[in-house]
């Protein structure tokens, strides 16, 4: 199918809870085939402004934040994943890891084409995990790409939400993990409302990001914070632009409020908690200028 306008979130994500509590999850289910295409499509200056304001990011640039691609495609990635034939319950679905290839720095005036379609499911130790690609084309050509895995947590063939065994990880799914602990570059004391106020940009409103009661529904003591927004927040210190690799794994959820330790050494970067012994990582990643075919 093909769409001249950013669609909205809030149909999708009212018919995802619906149909949330009838899906039972497994890896071996069918992924919905199709492939939802945004044509022709502009930024809103702006929401880049605002969204650039919340993840840190210096506004005014020419060049979109890396991330921010992943937003503009993130309604169709919804409409896929609320969808009746995807097999994940959309409530209580967590982003786990991204890779981002981009080929060149996307131009904040450009208009665009957006393709995001599901690739296929993964067994992993806590339930079954989701794969979403998403692809901005400039002129035809295809100049950002990300690939992102979502969890459904529930019981395993063992019994247990841990008792199955995560898939041997490729060469890509090393990157980010750091061998010992990065050098401490920041500490970010983090609002109640970060959740809410990244909700209100990027339109994820999921209730596990929103308030201390809809997060508890899903197990979590208090809310948490957007994967995308933490990651963005990393990398709105590494500034990378132009041909780049990124890889990034959501290790921990940051609870909110709270207080986080940003750290980077060369390509890695971590968020983590303050002190602790051993350290408890929320977020690893690397970042490779240049190279945006890195395995």
């Amino acid at each position: 199918m093909a769409d001249r306008h950013m669609p909205s979130m809030t149909p999708h994500l009212v018919r995802g809870a619906l149909l949330s509590p009838f899906k039972r999850p497994r890896p071996n289910a069918p992924v919905p085939p199709a492939r939802l295409v945004l044509q022709n499509l502009r930024v809103d200056l702006a929401h880049l402004a605002g969204y650039e304001r919340i993840c840190g990011f210096a506004t005014g640039s020419d060049a979109l934040p890396i991330t921010y691609p992943h937003l503009l495609g993130f309604p169709l990635a919804m409409r896929v994943m609320a969808s009746r034939p995807f097999p994940l319950p959309l409530l209580g679905l967590v982003h786990t890891s991204i890779e981002i290839r981009q080929r060149r720095a996307p131009d904040a005036t450009e208009t665009y084409e957006l393709t995001v379609y599901a690739e296929g499911l993964a067994p992993h130790r806590r339930g079954t995990e989701a794969l979403v690609v998403t692809e901005a084309r400039a002129g035809g050509a295809l100049v950002w790409a990300s690939r992102s895995t979502y969890l459904a947590r529930h019981r395993t063939t063992g019994g247990s939400p841990s008792a199955a065994p995560e898939p041997a990880p490729s060469p890509s799914r090393n990157a980010g993990v750091a061998r010992g602990p990065l050098p401490a570059r920041a500490e970010w004391r983090l609002g109640g409302d970060v959740g809410r106020r990244y909700g209100a940009v990027s339109g994820d409103r999921n209730p596990i990001h929103l308030h201390p009661f809809t997060a508890r529904l899903f197990g979590f003591p208090r809310a948490i914070a957007h994967g995308m927004w933490t990651v963005a927040r990393c990398l709105a210190e590494q500034g990378p632009q132009g041909p780049v690799y990124v890889r990034a794994d959501f290790k921990a959820p940051v609870l909110l409020p709270g207080t986080v330790t940003y750290a980077a050494d060369g390509p890695a970067f971590e968020l983590r908690a303050p002190g602790g012994n051993p350290v408890r990582r929320h977020l690893t990643g690397e970042v490779h200028p240049g190279d945006p075919d890195r395995v």
